[in-house]
C-alpha cells in the first residue's frame, strides 16, 4: 500500500498529510507548500464545509501506542466543543501533564482534533504556533 503525500493551504499555513487509502499517517502545519493532492475530506473541512473527516481514520486508532486512551478521549470531542486538559485526563485515567504531552507528539491533528483540548483557564498551546489553534476553534464556530 503506497503512502500518499499532499498539501493544502489553511489561512497562511500549509497543512501537510501523508495517508494509504483511508488510513491517515501524519499531519502536520508548516509555511512551506507541498507537492500533491490531500484528501477531499480535508480540504472540504479546512473550508467549513464539513463536520467530520470520515471515512479517514487517524493510524493512532489502529495502532495502540502509549496514548491510545488520551486519542480516543479527545477523537470523541465533537466538532464545534472542547475539553481540558483536566478533563480528558480523567476520562483517560492520567494525569494533564500527560494530555498535553500526547497532544504534543500527537502525529495527526484535524484527525485526533487536538486543537479542541484546552487549558483551564484559556487557549493552551499548539505546535508549530497557536494562531492555527485560534483559526481551527473559529472554523468550527467555538471563537
Amino acid at each position: 500500500m503506497a503512502v500518499m503525500t499532499g498539501a493544502c493551504r489553511f489561512g497562511l499555513w500549509f497543512v501537510h498529510v501523508m495517508w494509504a487509502r483511508t488510513i491517515v499517517h501524519r499531519v502536520f502545519f508548516s509555511r512551506q507548500p507541498g507537492e500533491g493532492a490531500v484528501p477531499v475530506e480535508v480540504t472540504r473541512y479546512l473550508a467549513g464545509k464539513a463536520r467530520e473527516l470520515s471515512p479517514l481514520v487517524s493510524v493512532t486508532r489502529v495502532e495502540q501506542g502509549p496514548y491510545y486512551a488520551i486519542y480516543q478521549e479527545v477523537s470523541d470531542i465533537p466538532y464545534g466543543d472542547t475539553a481540558t486538559y483536566g478533563e480528558i485526563a480523567a476520562r483517560a485515567g492520567t494525569a494533564p501533564r500527560v494530555v498535553g504531552s500526547a497532544m504534543r507528539r500527537n502525529p495527526t491533528p484535524l484527525l485526533i482534533p487536538c486543537h479542541r483540548v484546552v487549558a483551564k483557564g484559556g487557549l493552551g498551546g499548539f505546535t508549530p504556533d497557536r494562531e492555527i489553534k485560534v483559526a481551527l476553534l473559529a472554523l468550527e464556530g467555538r471563537l
